[in-house]
């Protein structure tokens, strides 16, 4: 028993020391937590504090800013508005000057004015003087010679009337002998004068060009099989090739010189390449054609610059490059204006005119000769009109619509341009009347046949021997093209002249055509 009870007093004793001894290791715990925290406080304090001063700095720096950004821009308004007040007080000043200055004049000027009137009344009164006795003279000149003013007067305009139409008579008189004396001699000595400083040889125009080739086995190719090639080169271009025995040339036949150069240049170009077939044919031939009417227009371009006339409108330029493909009863048509060109600027020179006008003139004379299409109209009304459409002036129209005597002259140039396109023309070997005639009959029988419909081309071969009618497969039948053939020929048996026979050969071709792609 005493035993348990000691045991039991040991465990309470112990209990109690540990107690104690727990307790006071929780205090002391309890207090080492309490001072970290205490510590930690202080230093979250500090940093609060020193956040709190870099955040008040910072708003203290940016509004010191804005205050002196703000005070900057005050100083300015008042430089501003200072500014302001000296220009308008220097105004103000101005404006006090200028309105004494005003009165000043204003008084002065009434001075003037009132100066001005008195002077006018002394005026006014010395004229109603003055008239007095100019009344009283003439009343003493009528008692003295019985007349009154007014027929006094008559008798006077009339004496001196008779007088001058007497001396005016004499001097006409004097001036019309004086000019038939020496017009015929000023006016031949003014035409031999401008045709020595412009006369030009003279090329007169043939119907064929000479093709020439290196060896005659390039015939064979230009030929092809059975005659292909030369077929389709005569289609393409509607000139007549004539292969014979002629030794390395081949001859191109046809009267419209564009025509022939555009067969020249084709050939020319196919036989260099050497691939000769008919497809090759219109490539070629339809790309020498945008080749010749480029030059057309360069043509032009040169020969106004040459002339030195200026501001022409581009389609006349391209009319006048169309002259070198023209021909005029045999004479090359653009070397016959450049020649009545220079012929007027000459001639306007010896009278006295303004001679780049008259060299205008002489130039655009015959472009009604070289129309795009055909209409009815003599070529110098035509070309009237086109140079009026392109707004040339219109002295200049003129002279070219009267070179023929189509139009009334209004103008000293026309005279001039038609005195000149006679010179020109009239020089011996300038021109041949047969080579016109016969170009015309061909012209006449292309147009003829192509006024029918479904005719695409036309072409005048074999010096118009023979006419080639080319019609659209797909407007014409077989049996329609038999008709067409009879009624061509018909007609141009009944309106047109000519001599021996005309064969009419219709071809219609029918084409499939279709692309691997």
């Amino acid at each position: 028993m005493d035993i348990i009870i000691g045991v039991a007093a040991g465990f309470i004793v112990g209990g109690a020391l540990a107690y104690l001894v727990w307790d006071k290791a929780l205090k002391a715990k309890k207090n080492r937590i309490i001072g970290e925290g205490k510590a930690e406080a202080e230093v979250i304090k500090k940093d609060k504090i020193l956040q709190a001063k870099e955040k008040f700095l910072q708003l203290k720096s940016e509004h010191e800013k804005y205050i002196n950004e703000r005070t900057s821009q005050l100083a300015k308004e008042e430089n501003k508005y200072k500014q302001r007040e000296t220009t308008l007080n220097q105004r103000r000043d101005e404006l006090n000057r200028k309105t004494k200055e005003f009165e000043t004049t204003r008084r002065e000027v009434e001075a003037i004015r009132e100066n001005l009137n008195t002077q006018l009344q002394r005026v006014e009164h010395k004229s109603e003087e003055l008239d007095k006795v100019h009344r009283q003279h003439l009343e003493k000149l009528e008692q003295i010679s019985g007349l009154s003013a007014d027929d006094a007067k008559e008798q006077l305009v009339e004496s001196l009337q008779e007088e001058a139409k007497t001396e005016a008579v004499a001097y006409i008189n004097e001036i019309m002998e004086e000019a038939k004396q020496t017009a015929n001699k000023e006016a031949k000595k003014i035409v031999v004068k401008s045709i020595q400083r412009v006369a030009t040889e003279t090329a007169i125009e043939n119907a064929v060009t000479i093709f020439h080739i290196e060896s005659d086995e390039i015939k064979g190719r230009i030929i092809g099989r059975e005659g292909r090639n030369i077929r389709a080169l005569e289609a393409a271009t509607g000139v007549e090739i004539v292969v014979d025995d002629t030794p390395e040339a081949i001859v191109l036949s046809a009267f419209d010189p564009v025509r022939r150069e555009i067969a020249r240049l084709a050939l020319h170009q196919l036989v260099t390449d050497g691939r000769i077939h008919p497809a090759r044919i219109e490539e070629v031939v339809q790309k020498v054609k945008k080749q010749v009417d480029e030059e057309v227009i360069e043509t032009g371009k040169r020969t106004a610059i040459d002339l030195g006339i200026h501001g022409l409108h581009p389609e006349l330029i391209r009319l006048v490059g169309k002259m070198k493909y023209r021909s005029s009863y045999g004479q090359n048509l653009l070397q016959h204006s450049r020649e009545v060109a220079n012929l007027c600027a000459t001639m306007a020179s010896e009278l006295g005119l303004n001679p780049k006008k008259a060299k205008r003139a002489g130039l655009l004379h015959d472009i009604g000769k070289v129309p795009d299409d055909e209409p009815e109209l003599p070529h110098a009304v035509l070309g009237m009109k086109l140079a009026e459409k392109y707004k040339e002036k219109p002295d200049i129209c003129n002279a070219i619509g009267a070179h023929h005597d189509e139009v009334e002259m209004q103008s000293l140039f026309a005279p001039i341009v038609q005195v000149c396109d006679a010179i020109s023309g009239a020089r011996p070997g300038a021109r041949r009347e047969v080579v016109e005639s016969y170009i015309k009959r061909l012209k006449d029988l292309e147009d003829l046949a192509l006024s029918y419909p479904g005719v695409l081309k036309t072409y005048a071969i074999q010096a118009g021997r023979e006419l080639r009618v080319i019609v659209g497969s797909e407007k014409l039948t077989d049996q329609d093209t038999e008709q067409l053939s009879y009624d061509i020929s018909k007609r141009i048996q009944d309106e047109m002249t000519y001599p021996g026979q005309i064969k009419i050969t219709v071809i219609r071709e029918t084409r499939a055509v279709s692309y691997a792609k």
